[in-house]
């Protein structure tokens, strides 16, 4: 089974609240072959998923062969738009299936609130869309009470302690975060679509955008599908 990336990539530079993030649409010669490496594969829910923490539904991992693939691209992809050093190495956790399958009703505090993964520097997330636009996408915003819209080293301990204090004030409702609020003030959207790899920090305070009518679902023809991959350098 092939998972080739079509080339040359179609690579659309953007900004979002001032922070540049990547598009490529059509990322891959033949994408139904990866519904259907995800439609074999055994999921299982996510550690932590019905304690109210981390990613709402379950994973799987995708194939090494895309593994492979996806690499061979980001490395200099990321190296070029985003101005990391060539002697720096490359660290990548695996290529995980993911489909979002936890109900609002049944998300903890912290999912119900925007986040970012990782406060390192080089820290880049992957993400590629095997659903439709019907399914959302992922929205970035800024923390009104602390004016951030990307998270440092330096600002892990200020962000947490006041995400912390407005959640312990006042419980967000039980739902998918997607327009702002009072504490988030919403910046902009990538639009779910097909085949579409979007690449951007770490970082970013932002959350996947769901339609709960339609994407709470652990079919992978139907549900949000999506492969998820983080790199650092």
């Amino acid at each position: 089974m092939s998972f080739s990336i079509r080339m040359p990539p179609d690579v659309q530079s953007l900004t979002v609240g001032g922070h540049q993030v990547l598009l490529i649409d059509d990322f891959l010669e033949d994408p139904q072959a990866l519904v259907q490496a995800a439609c074999d594969s055994a999921f299982e829910l996510c550690p932590g998923a019905t304690e109210g923490k981390g990613y709402p539904g379950m994973r799987a991992n995708a194939p090494e062969a895309y593994s492979q693939e996806l690499v061979s691209l980001l490395d200099p992809l990321i190296r070029i738009n985003f101005g990391i050093d060539d002697s720096l190495p490359l660290r990548k956790t695996p290529c995980m299936f993911s489909l979002t399958t936890l109900p609002p009703e049944r998300l903890g505090p912290l999912q119900r609130v925007p986040h970012f993964d990782s406060s390192a520097p080089n820290y880049m997330a992957a993400l590629l869309y095997l659903c439709d636009g019907r399914h959302g996408g992922t929205g970035f915003y800024r923390h009104k009470a602390t004016g951030l819209q990307q998270i440092t080293a330096d600002d892990t301990e200020r962000y947490g302690a006041s995400v912390r204090e407005q959640i312990g004030r006042l419980a967000p409702p039980p739902r998918y975060f997607d327009a702002g609020d009072e504490h988030f003030e919403f910046l902009g959207r990538l639009p779910a679509k097909f085949n579409r790899l979007v690449v951007y920090s770490g970082g970013l305070i932002h959350t996947a955008c769901v339609n709960p009518t339609l994407s709470i679902s652990d079919d992978p023809r139907h549900g949000r599908l999506t492969v998820n991959t983080f790199v650092d350098f």
